[in-house]
Protein backbone atom coordinates (compact mmCIF):
# COMPACT_ATOMS: atom_id res chain seq x y z
CA UNK A 1 0.00 0.00 0.00
CA UNK A 2 2.79 2.43 0.96
CA UNK A 3 4.64 1.61 -2.28
CA UNK A 4 1.51 2.31 -4.33
CA UNK A 5 1.01 5.67 -2.59
CA UNK A 6 4.63 6.59 -3.20
CA UNK A 7 4.33 5.61 -6.88
CA UNK A 8 1.14 7.69 -7.26
CA UNK A 9 2.84 10.67 -5.59
CA UNK A 10 5.93 10.43 -7.80
CA UNK A 11 3.93 10.21 -11.05
CA UNK A 12 1.72 13.12 -10.02
CA UNK A 13 4.73 15.31 -9.21
CA UNK A 14 6.31 14.54 -12.58
CA UNK A 15 3.15 15.29 -14.54
CA UNK A 16 2.27 18.40 -12.53
CA UNK A 17 5.69 19.95 -13.09
CA UNK A 18 5.75 19.15 -16.80
CA UNK A 19 2.21 20.35 -17.50
CA UNK A 20 2.78 23.56 -15.51
CA UNK A 21 5.86 24.43 -17.58
CA UNK A 22 4.18 23.76 -20.92
CA UNK A 23 0.87 25.52 -20.23
CA UNK A 24 1.92 28.42 -18.01
CA UNK A 25 1.59 31.09 -20.68
CA UNK A 26 -0.96 29.37 -22.89
CA UNK A 27 -3.87 27.53 -21.27
CA UNK A 28 -3.54 27.82 -17.48
CA UNK A 29 -7.14 26.80 -16.90
CA UNK A 30 -6.32 23.31 -18.21
CA UNK A 31 -3.50 22.58 -15.80
CA UNK A 32 -5.50 20.97 -13.00
CA UNK A 33 -7.55 18.85 -15.37
CA UNK A 34 -4.55 17.62 -17.36
CA UNK A 35 -2.57 16.67 -14.25
CA UNK A 36 -5.47 14.71 -12.79
CA UNK A 37 -6.39 13.03 -16.07
CA UNK A 38 -2.89 11.94 -17.09
CA UNK A 39 -1.97 10.78 -13.57
CA UNK A 40 -5.11 8.66 -13.27
CA UNK A 41 -4.64 7.17 -16.75
CA UNK A 42 -1.03 6.25 -16.04
CA UNK A 43 -1.91 4.51 -12.79
CA UNK A 44 -4.83 2.62 -14.33
CA UNK A 45 -2.83 1.58 -17.40
CA UNK A 46 0.27 0.37 -15.55
CA UNK A 47 0.54 -3.40 -16.17
CA UNK A 48 0.78 -5.71 -13.21
CA UNK A 49 4.37 -6.58 -12.31
CA UNK A 50 3.87 -10.21 -13.34
CA UNK A 51 2.84 -9.33 -16.90
CA UNK A 52 5.11 -6.36 -17.57
CA UNK A 53 8.29 -6.76 -19.61
CA UNK A 54 11.08 -7.38 -17.12
CA UNK A 55 14.17 -5.16 -17.28
CA UNK A 56 17.51 -6.94 -17.01
CA UNK A 57 19.28 -7.11 -13.65
CA UNK A 58 21.14 -3.96 -12.81
CA UNK A 59 18.99 -1.77 -15.07
CA UNK A 60 19.14 1.91 -14.00
CA UNK A 61 16.28 3.42 -12.00
CA UNK A 62 14.02 5.84 -13.91
CA UNK A 63 15.33 9.41 -13.54
CA UNK A 64 12.30 11.53 -12.60
CA UNK A 65 14.00 14.75 -13.67
CA UNK A 66 14.72 13.35 -17.13
CA UNK A 67 11.10 12.24 -17.46
CA UNK A 68 9.87 15.71 -16.49
CA UNK A 69 12.15 17.24 -19.10
CA UNK A 70 10.94 14.78 -21.75
CA UNK A 71 7.28 15.66 -21.15
CA UNK A 72 8.16 19.38 -21.19
CA UNK A 73 9.86 19.02 -24.58
CA UNK A 74 6.82 17.22 -26.00
CA UNK A 75 4.51 19.97 -24.70
CA UNK A 76 6.79 22.64 -26.16
CA UNK A 77 5.90 21.45 -29.67
CA UNK A 78 3.52 23.69 -31.60
CA UNK A 79 2.86 21.47 -34.64
CA UNK A 80 1.90 17.81 -34.88
CA UNK A 81 5.21 16.86 -36.51
CA UNK A 82 7.20 18.61 -33.78
CA UNK A 83 5.16 16.89 -31.06
CA UNK A 84 5.44 13.41 -32.60
CA UNK A 85 9.17 13.74 -33.29
CA UNK A 86 9.65 14.88 -29.69
CA UNK A 87 7.76 11.77 -28.54
CA UNK A 88 10.07 9.48 -30.52
CA UNK A 89 13.19 11.32 -29.35
CA UNK A 90 12.06 11.21 -25.71
CA UNK A 91 10.85 7.61 -25.96
CA UNK A 92 14.21 6.45 -27.28
CA UNK A 93 15.66 7.25 -23.83
CA UNK A 94 13.43 4.57 -22.29
CA UNK A 95 13.78 1.81 -24.89
CA UNK A 96 16.29 0.75 -27.52
CA UNK A 97 13.94 0.89 -30.51
CA UNK A 98 10.74 2.86 -30.98
CA UNK A 99 8.53 3.49 -34.01
CA UNK A 100 5.24 5.26 -34.75
CA UNK A 101 2.61 3.83 -37.12
CA UNK A 102 -0.23 6.08 -38.29
CA UNK A 103 -3.67 4.44 -38.36
CA UNK A 104 -5.68 5.49 -41.40
CA UNK A 105 -8.38 3.80 -43.49
CA UNK A 106 -8.00 0.47 -41.74
CA UNK A 107 -4.20 0.41 -42.09
CA UNK A 108 -1.28 1.19 -39.77
CA UNK A 109 1.52 2.71 -41.85
CA UNK A 110 5.03 3.43 -40.60
CA UNK A 111 5.91 7.10 -40.10
CA UNK A 112 9.25 7.47 -38.29
CA UNK A 113 11.41 5.49 -35.86
CA UNK A 114 14.43 5.70 -33.60
CA UNK A 115 17.01 2.98 -32.96
CA UNK A 116 16.42 1.02 -36.19
CA UNK A 117 19.54 2.44 -37.81
CA UNK A 118 17.57 4.97 -39.87
CA UNK A 119 14.72 7.26 -38.79
CA UNK A 120 12.93 6.35 -42.03
CA UNK A 121 13.40 2.58 -41.58
CA UNK A 122 9.70 1.92 -40.93
CA UNK A 123 8.35 4.51 -43.38
CA UNK A 124 5.33 3.11 -45.26
CA UNK A 125 5.75 -0.33 -43.68
CA UNK A 126 2.25 -1.78 -43.17
CA UNK A 127 1.83 -3.06 -39.62
CA UNK A 128 -0.38 -6.12 -39.31
CA UNK A 129 -3.45 -4.97 -37.34
CA UNK A 130 -4.35 -8.61 -36.73
CA UNK A 131 -1.05 -9.36 -34.95
CA UNK A 132 -1.43 -10.32 -31.25
CA UNK A 133 -0.33 -7.25 -29.23
CA UNK A 134 -1.17 -4.88 -32.11
CA UNK A 135 -4.74 -6.13 -32.40
CA UNK A 136 -5.25 -6.03 -28.62
CA UNK A 137 -3.94 -2.47 -28.37
CA UNK A 138 -5.95 -1.26 -31.36
CA UNK A 139 -9.24 -2.78 -30.24
CA UNK A 140 -8.98 -2.06 -26.49
CA UNK A 141 -6.91 1.16 -26.51
CA UNK A 142 -4.52 -0.15 -23.84
CA UNK A 143 -0.74 -0.74 -23.84
CA UNK A 144 0.02 -4.40 -24.58
CA UNK A 145 3.27 -6.30 -23.93
CA UNK A 146 4.05 -9.32 -26.07
CA UNK A 147 6.64 -11.47 -27.81
CA UNK A 148 8.26 -10.43 -31.09
CA UNK A 149 6.96 -13.60 -32.74
CA UNK A 150 3.41 -12.27 -32.28
CA UNK A 151 4.21 -9.25 -34.49
CA UNK A 152 4.08 -11.39 -37.62
CA UNK A 153 6.67 -12.99 -39.90
CA UNK A 154 7.05 -9.98 -42.20
CA UNK A 155 7.82 -7.64 -39.29
CA UNK A 156 10.42 -10.02 -37.81
CA UNK A 157 12.10 -10.58 -41.17
CA UNK A 158 12.41 -6.88 -41.88
CA UNK A 159 13.38 -5.54 -38.47
CA UNK A 160 14.73 -8.66 -36.67
CA UNK A 161 14.18 -9.60 -33.03
CA UNK A 162 15.26 -7.80 -29.85
CA UNK A 163 17.60 -9.82 -27.62
CA UNK A 164 14.97 -10.74 -25.03
CA UNK A 165 12.17 -10.97 -27.66
CA UNK A 166 9.90 -8.72 -25.53
CA UNK A 167 7.94 -5.91 -27.22
CA UNK A 168 5.41 -3.28 -26.19
CA UNK A 169 2.65 -1.70 -28.31
CA UNK A 170 0.97 1.50 -27.06
CA UNK A 171 -2.07 3.42 -28.36
CA UNK A 172 -1.88 7.11 -29.16
CA UNK A 173 -5.52 8.15 -28.86
CA UNK A 174 -7.41 11.26 -29.91
CA UNK A 175 -11.02 11.62 -28.72
CA UNK A 176 -11.25 7.91 -27.88
CA UNK A 177 -9.93 6.81 -31.28
CA UNK A 178 -6.56 5.15 -31.86
CA UNK A 179 -4.88 7.59 -34.25
CA UNK A 180 -1.47 5.91 -34.12
CA UNK A 181 0.33 2.92 -32.62
CA UNK A 182 3.72 3.18 -30.90
CA UNK A 183 5.97 0.12 -31.04
CA UNK A 184 8.89 -0.29 -28.61
CA UNK A 185 11.39 -3.00 -27.75
CA UNK A 186 14.70 -3.48 -25.92
CA UNK A 187 16.91 -4.05 -28.95
CA UNK A 188 20.23 -5.74 -28.21
CA UNK A 189 20.53 -4.48 -24.61
CA UNK A 190 16.99 -5.20 -23.39
CA UNK A 191 16.21 -1.61 -22.36
CA UNK A 192 12.42 -1.23 -22.12
CA UNK A 193 10.82 0.94 -19.42
CA UNK A 194 7.12 0.47 -20.08
CA UNK A 195 5.67 2.83 -17.43
CA UNK A 196 7.78 5.77 -18.63
CA UNK A 197 6.76 5.12 -22.25
CA UNK A 198 3.08 4.99 -21.26
CA UNK A 199 3.37 8.36 -19.55
CA UNK A 200 5.06 9.94 -22.57
CA UNK A 201 2.43 8.60 -25.00
CA UNK A 202 -0.43 9.82 -22.78
CA UNK A 203 1.17 13.25 -22.43
CA UNK A 204 1.49 13.38 -26.22
CA UNK A 205 -2.17 12.43 -26.75
CA UNK A 206 -3.35 15.17 -24.39
CA UNK A 207 -1.15 17.83 -25.96
CA UNK A 208 -2.27 16.90 -29.48
CA UNK A 209 -5.88 17.42 -28.36
CA UNK A 210 -5.06 20.86 -26.96
CA UNK A 211 -3.27 21.97 -30.15
CA UNK A 212 -6.15 20.58 -32.22
CA UNK A 213 -8.64 22.70 -30.27
CA UNK A 214 -6.56 25.78 -30.97
CA UNK A 215 -6.37 25.06 -34.70
CA UNK A 216 -10.09 24.40 -34.84
CA UNK A 217 -10.81 27.76 -33.20
CA UNK A 218 -8.59 29.52 -35.75
CA UNK A 219 -10.23 27.60 -38.61
CA UNK A 220 -13.72 28.57 -37.43
CA UNK A 221 -12.67 32.21 -37.29
CA UNK A 222 -11.52 32.07 -40.92
CA UNK A 223 -14.66 30.22 -42.07
CA UNK A 224 -16.99 32.70 -40.37
CA UNK A 225 -15.11 35.66 -41.86
CA UNK A 226 -15.35 34.23 -45.38
CA UNK A 227 -19.06 33.52 -44.99
CA UNK A 228 -19.68 37.16 -44.18
CA UNK A 229 -18.06 38.17 -47.47
CA UNK A 230 -19.62 35.65 -49.83
CA UNK A 231 -22.59 33.35 -50.30
CA UNK A 232 -22.38 29.89 -48.70
CA UNK A 233 -20.73 27.13 -50.79
CA UNK A 234 -22.94 24.28 -52.13
CA UNK A 235 -21.89 21.65 -49.59
CA UNK A 236 -18.94 21.38 -47.26
CA UNK A 237 -17.89 19.19 -44.38
CA UNK A 238 -16.51 20.79 -41.23
CA UNK A 239 -14.79 18.63 -38.63
CA UNK A 240 -15.21 19.60 -34.99
CA UNK A 241 -11.78 18.17 -34.21
CA UNK A 242 -8.54 18.62 -36.14
CA UNK A 243 -6.93 15.33 -37.16
CA UNK A 244 -3.12 15.48 -36.88
CA UNK A 245 -2.77 12.59 -39.33
CA UNK A 246 -5.19 13.79 -42.02
CA UNK A 247 -2.41 14.25 -44.57
CA UNK A 248 -0.95 10.77 -44.07
CA UNK A 249 -2.53 8.48 -46.65
CA UNK A 250 -1.43 4.84 -46.68
CA UNK A 251 -0.03 3.51 -49.94
CA UNK A 252 -1.23 -0.05 -49.37
CA UNK A 253 -4.46 -0.72 -47.53
CA UNK A 254 -4.77 -4.27 -46.13
CA UNK A 255 -8.01 -6.04 -45.30
CA UNK A 256 -10.02 -3.89 -42.91
CA UNK A 257 -10.90 -4.87 -39.36
CA UNK A 258 -13.57 -3.15 -37.24
CA UNK A 259 -12.42 0.33 -36.25
CA UNK A 260 -13.25 2.18 -33.00
CA UNK A 261 -15.71 5.07 -33.16
CA UNK A 262 -14.34 7.99 -35.24
CA UNK A 263 -12.65 10.88 -33.45
CA UNK A 264 -14.27 13.67 -35.43
CA UNK A 265 -17.91 14.63 -35.15
CA UNK A 266 -18.82 15.60 -38.71
CA UNK A 267 -21.36 18.29 -39.34
CA UNK A 268 -22.90 18.67 -42.79
CA UNK A 269 -23.43 22.29 -43.84
CA UNK A 270 -26.49 22.36 -46.08
CA UNK A 271 -26.49 24.45 -49.28
CA UNK A 272 -28.67 27.51 -49.57
CA UNK A 273 -30.23 28.98 -52.69
CA UNK A 274 -29.10 32.46 -53.72
CA UNK A 275 -32.62 33.76 -53.16
CA UNK A 276 -32.38 32.82 -49.47
CA UNK A 277 -29.09 34.65 -48.93
CA UNK A 278 -30.63 38.12 -48.63
CA UNK A 279 -33.15 37.25 -45.84
CA UNK A 280 -30.40 35.43 -43.94
CA UNK A 281 -28.17 38.48 -44.08
CA UNK A 282 -31.01 40.72 -42.93
CA UNK A 283 -31.53 38.46 -39.90
CA UNK A 284 -27.89 38.81 -38.85
CA UNK A 285 -27.97 40.29 -35.31
CA UNK A 286 -24.62 41.98 -36.00
CA UNK A 287 -25.72 43.59 -39.26
CA UNK A 288 -26.27 47.03 -37.69
CA UNK A 289 -22.86 47.20 -36.02
CA UNK A 290 -19.65 48.68 -37.32
CA UNK A 291 -17.23 46.18 -38.90
CA UNK A 292 -14.91 46.52 -35.89
CA UNK A 293 -17.65 45.90 -33.31
CA UNK A 294 -19.12 43.01 -35.30
CA UNK A 295 -15.69 41.39 -35.48
CA UNK A 296 -15.27 41.79 -31.71
CA UNK A 297 -18.64 40.10 -31.12
CA UNK A 298 -17.73 37.18 -33.37
CA UNK A 299 -14.37 36.70 -31.68
CA UNK A 300 -16.02 36.80 -28.26
CA UNK A 301 -18.51 34.12 -29.32
CA UNK A 302 -15.71 31.86 -30.56
CA UNK A 303 -13.62 32.43 -27.43
CA UNK A 304 -16.58 31.57 -25.19
CA UNK A 305 -17.19 28.39 -27.19
CA UNK A 306 -13.53 27.38 -26.88
CA UNK A 307 -13.50 27.94 -23.10
CA UNK A 308 -16.64 25.87 -22.56
CA UNK A 309 -15.46 23.13 -24.95
CA UNK A 310 -12.31 22.79 -22.85
CA UNK A 311 -14.38 22.46 -19.67
CA UNK A 312 -16.41 19.69 -21.30
CA UNK A 313 -13.38 17.90 -22.72
CA UNK A 314 -11.63 17.45 -19.38
CA UNK A 315 -14.70 16.97 -17.15
CA UNK A 316 -16.90 14.57 -19.07
CA UNK A 317 -17.86 12.49 -16.02
CA UNK A 318 -18.72 15.58 -13.95
CA UNK A 319 -20.80 17.01 -16.80
CA UNK A 320 -22.82 13.79 -17.07
CA UNK A 321 -23.38 13.61 -13.30
CA UNK A 322 -24.20 17.31 -13.05
CA UNK A 323 -26.83 17.06 -15.76
CA UNK A 324 -28.34 14.03 -14.08
CA UNK A 325 -28.53 15.61 -10.62
CA UNK A 326 -29.09 19.21 -11.79
CA UNK A 327 -26.11 20.59 -9.85
CA UNK A 328 -23.69 21.15 -12.71
CA UNK A 329 -22.37 24.48 -11.44
CA UNK A 330 -21.51 23.08 -8.01
CA UNK A 331 -19.46 20.27 -9.60
CA UNK A 332 -17.64 22.56 -12.04
CA UNK A 333 -17.57 25.78 -10.01
CA UNK A 334 -13.79 26.19 -10.01
CA UNK A 335 -13.46 25.62 -13.76
CA UNK A 336 -16.47 27.75 -14.67
CA UNK A 337 -15.44 30.69 -12.47
CA UNK A 338 -11.86 30.58 -13.73
CA UNK A 339 -12.98 30.50 -17.39
CA UNK A 340 -15.58 33.22 -16.73
CA UNK A 341 -12.80 35.41 -15.30
CA UNK A 342 -10.62 34.73 -18.35
CA UNK A 343 -13.47 35.71 -20.67
CA UNK A 344 -14.29 38.86 -18.70
CA UNK A 345 -10.65 39.93 -18.67
CA UNK A 346 -10.51 39.76 -22.45
CA UNK A 347 -13.99 40.94 -23.48
CA UNK A 348 -15.63 42.45 -20.39
CA UNK A 349 -14.72 45.99 -21.39
CA UNK A 350 -15.36 45.64 -25.11
CA UNK A 351 -18.37 46.05 -27.36
CA UNK A 352 -19.05 42.31 -26.95
CA UNK A 353 -19.74 42.59 -23.20
CA UNK A 354 -23.44 43.17 -23.83
CA UNK A 355 -23.73 39.82 -25.61
CA UNK A 356 -23.05 37.84 -22.41
CA UNK A 357 -21.63 35.10 -24.65
CA UNK A 358 -19.95 33.03 -21.95
CA UNK A 359 -23.22 32.71 -20.01
CA UNK A 360 -25.18 31.72 -23.11
CA UNK A 361 -22.52 29.19 -24.16
CA UNK A 362 -22.62 27.58 -20.71
CA UNK A 363 -26.37 27.12 -21.03
CA UNK A 364 -26.22 25.92 -24.63
CA UNK A 365 -23.28 23.54 -24.43
CA UNK A 366 -23.17 22.38 -20.80
CA UNK A 367 -26.78 22.67 -19.62
CA UNK A 368 -28.44 21.82 -22.96
CA UNK A 369 -30.45 25.08 -22.84
CA UNK A 370 -31.96 24.25 -19.44
CA UNK A 371 -30.81 26.69 -16.74
CA UNK A 372 -32.23 24.39 -14.03
CA UNK A 373 -29.46 21.88 -14.81
CA UNK A 374 -26.88 24.40 -13.57
CA UNK A 375 -28.36 24.28 -10.06
CA UNK A 376 -29.60 26.86 -7.57
CA UNK A 377 -26.14 28.34 -6.91
CA UNK A 378 -25.50 29.32 -10.50
CA UNK A 379 -25.36 33.06 -11.15
CA UNK A 380 -25.44 34.91 -14.42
Amino acid sequence: MAEQKEKRSEVKRIVEHAVAQALQAQLPQLQTQLVSQITQQVLEAMPAPASAPVAPAGAPHVDSNSLVQAVSIIHAGSTQKEILRALLDAGSEYCSRIALFVVKAGAAMGWQSRGFGDDEAVKDFSLDLHAGPVAHTYQNRVPTPGNIAEMGRQFVEQFHSPANEQVLVLPLTLKEKVAALVYADGGEIGKLESSSLELLVMATSSWLEVTSLRKQAAKEEGVMASRMESAPPPVQTVSSFSDPFAAHTPKHVPARIPEPEPAAEVVEVASHASAAAAPAAAADPLAGLSPEDADTHRKAQRFARLLVDEIKLYNQAKVAEGRRHKDLYDRLKEDIDKSRGTFQKRYGSTAAASGDYFYHELLRSLAEDDVAIMGSNFRR
